[in-house]
């Protein structure tokens, strides 16, 4: 491994280029900050140093300051291990130094790495080097004297964007703007920098220190419009997560008190954010991400994967045309099969029409669009299957047709090809029962739309092979996907774990509770829907399939209701024909269907499951607890199963195929803030009233009466169908 290192060189011009080297991205590891004060305060004695340029090895300026660090004081609870930057390093030695400090960027700088670069007395960049501030995003401010300099050189209302938003931009932006000083070519960037700091040095350019300027900022008056529009945006858009607020918070002072009272008060505000919860289940859902890629004798024994040129995908309807979609859009070789003509020609265009989507979104380039429509190919027959690498089956949830298809497969396709389901319950050695191919058969299940939703679950069996798992890995990571590998269940993890949501829903419902009050306070917690909106999305059809699946796959705790039934027998089909538990019309927001509550009061006397016949009388807490605490328990039977390799990956499986608000770190994570004992004690008091559909799970149980988190590995597990 290279070594981490700051490095410094003085040339016979007087100037000195200080370096920093930790590969990838230059990362601001606490060896890093040490090596940089130390070399500051080396410049600053040297008699043969007039000028300073700061810069990162490997065409990288600096990625920012190291999360790991987050990570260790989120586990310690001890924030000292945070260094002092802002004031040690950036205004004393750096911004208040002797001697000029030129930055020369290139590639990116971002976060800690552009506050350094703000700290110096002039910034020249390269073409194309990505400048941004995405604290926000691990749930804290920018702690180097972000909040201040950026404002006070780029204006206030780009800096509040740039940072709130967590949005970067490029250096020719920049450059307008006035965060950069002068774009340069790369070969030319140190050359130009050293220069730069010389003239400084001899009074030829002006020496500026970003913290004392205001010619930015605009009047008070002016400053503070900019800000409460921001704030009132904020309340909108992050309503829980006091970030946003807090940066506004931090400007607002340096604008009032001068830069420097500014700096002080961030690095007090950012310290207090670093313990948030909020900060804790951000960086916990960062780390998790990139955890799931680590696949116990998968990714761990040498094996290397095979190249996927070629992919068919058998369906076109609304998941294997965005299945197709994704895949083509990486530049990946598709064949599509479907069973007539007309079915064929539906699947192409709705691919196209996705395609298309995205260019009138501005999120592809029009010749790029066409490059990933040239490798397509419709076929209705296997004639195009001789040479495919990967076959992913996407036809409706019935098994006979699939056994059918897979015992074709094996017949047609190259024996290295991966045979893969997109089916998201049916169990996988049902779909391969007739086939003798059973180490090539594996799981891909997809989120819909399949195009856009980033979650990957891989499903294994236990004959699945290492390779094809680790192949199934690396296609998910080239068509940009988060891949979870995942034992073989019915549901298997997310649609398993959250299988008990709509389920706690439909028990209050049927206790009294308003069900439009019941999705308000899921949508409060910081999921986008309420679980009765959800139903009306995803549609009364799947409701019921799937509510089979589950009631037959888990008997002894599944809570079966009629409504959805109702619903359909009186015309209503969600979002499909506009009419469910809401409105929906074309160019509105859905709106609550007061007409619905009839049918609820006539599934309300079939069920007749009221407390003493009387409404309940719930709390807020106690509706979110009474629908997300069965979630958690099924969560705690998939860790007890060894379905996930590791809770982490519950969490952000939950957090990309559930939307569970990812500041609340996912639902393993925000269990064990909650508490096992306290979702424990309450579990068993409400099996009490409503029986097994809240048993807590013997896992659970322990957990909680060992006061050991939910997340932490087990010391003995069976067999984990995750790992194998």
């Amino acid at each position: 491994m290279a070594k981490v290192k700051v490095t410094l060189e003085v040339g016979n011009d007087g100037v000195a280029v200080i370096t920093i080297f930790n590969p990838p991205v230059n990362a601001l590891a606490i060896p890093i900050i040490a090596g940089l004060k130390e070399k500051f305060d080396e410049v600053a004695r040297r008699n043969d140093v007039t000028a300073i340029v700061l810069t990162g090895n490997g065409g990288r300026f600096s990625g920012g300051f190291d999360i790991n660090v987050f990570e260790k004081v989120h586990k310690s609870g001890d924030v000292s291990l945070v260094p002092d930057v802002s004031v040690e390093l950036l205004v004393n030695r750096l911004e208040d130094s002797k001697k000029p400090v030129v930055a020369a960027v290139e590639g990116l700088a971002l976060g800690g790495g552009l506050e350094l670069a703000l700290g110096c007395h002039a910034r020249i960049a390269a073409p194309r080097t990505q400048l941004g501030l995405p604290e926000l995003t691990l749930g804290v401010i920018p702690g180097f004297g972000g909040t201040q300099r950026l404002p006070r050189l780029a204006g206030l209302h780009k800096a509040v964007e740039m940072m709130l938003l967590s949005k970067s931009i490029m250096s020719e932006e920049g450059k307008k703007l006035g965060l950069i000083d002068a774009i340069v070519p790369s070969q030319e960037l140190l050359k130009v920098s050293r220069l730069w700091a010389l003239d400084i040095a001899e009074r030829r350019k002006p020496w500026l220190r970003s913290l004392h300027r205001t010619d930015k900022l605009g009047s008070l008056s002016e400053a503070r419009e900019i800000l409460k529009v921001a704030r009132q945006q904020a309340r909108k858009t992050a309503p829980n997560m006091p970030q946003h607020q807090a940066c506004l918070d931090v400007i607002e002072d340096g604008i009032v008190h001068g830069g420097y009272s500014g700096v002080l008060k961030e690095a007090k505000v950012f310290k207090e954010l670093v313990l948030s919860d909020t900060s804790k289940g951000l960086v916990h859902v960062f780390f998790a991400q990139r955890a799931t890629s680590k696949v116990p004798n998968v990714t761990d024994v040498g094996l290397k994967p095979r190249h996927v040129k070629k992919v068919a995908v058998i369906g076109g309807g609304l998941m294997g045309s965005g299945i197709a979609t994704a895949l083509l859009l990486s530049n990946i070789y598709v064949v599509l099969k479907e069973v007539n003509s007309e079915y064929l020609q539906k699947g192409i265009k709705t691919i196209e029409a996705n395609v298309k989507g995205l260019v009138t979104k501005g999120k592809l380039t029009h010749d790029k669009a066409q490059r990933a429509l040239s490798l397509l190919k419709g076929s209705l027959d296997y004639s195009d299957f001789k040479d495919v690498d990967m076959v992913i089956e996407a036809v409706i949830e019935n098994v006979p047709l699939k056994q059918k298809i897979f015992g074709e497969l094996e017949k047609v396709c190259p024996s290295h090809c991966i045979l893969a389901t997109n089916t998201s319950t049916i169990d996988l050695n049902v779909v391969g029962e007739k086939t003798s191919s059973h180490d090539r058969i594996v799981g891909a299940h997809f989120f819909s739309p399949a195009h856009v939703m980033p979650l990957l679950e891989i499903v294994r069996t236990e004959k699945t092979s290492a390779q094809v798992i680790l192949d199934l890995l690396t296609v998910g990571k080239i068509i940009k996907k988060v891949p979870v590998v995942v034992g073989n269940c019915t549901g298997f993890a997310v649609n398993r774990a959250f299988f008990p949501y709509t389920q706690g829903a439909h028990i209050l419902l049927y206790s009294g509770v308003d069900v439009f009050r019941i999705d308000r306070v899921i949508s409060n917690f910081g999921l986008p829907m309420g679980p009765f909106q959800l139903q009306d999305l995803a549609g009364y059809g799947v409701a019921l399939a799937v509510g089979k699946e589950f009631a037959t796959a888990f008997p002894d705790r599944t809570f079966t209701s009629p409504l959805v039934e109702f619903l359909i027998k009186h015309g209503r089909n969600g979002k499909n024909n506009g009419k469910g538990y809401y409105i929906y019309e074309k160019g509105s927001k859905p709106k609550p269907d007061l007409s619905v509550l009839p049918i609820i009061e006539e599934s309300r006397r079939v069920t007749n499951i009221m407390p003493g016949g009387k409404p309940l009388s719930v709390t807020d807490q106690e509706i979110l607890e009474m629908i997300l605490f069965p979630v958690v328990n099924e969560a705690c039977r998939i860790l007890d199963e060894g379905i996930v390799v590791r809770a982490s990956d519950l969490d952000i499986a939950s957090v990309l195929g559930m939307s569970f608000p990812s500041y609340r770190g996912g639902i393993v994570f925000w269990a064990d803030l909650v508490g096992p004992k306290h979702i424990y004690d309450s579990l068993k008091k409400w099996s009490g009233v409503y029986g097994n559909f809240y048993k807590p799970s013997r896992f659970l149980e322990e957990r909680a009466m060992k006061g050991v988190p939910l997340s932490a590995p087990a010391s003995s597990s069976p067999s984990s169908r995750s790992r194998m």
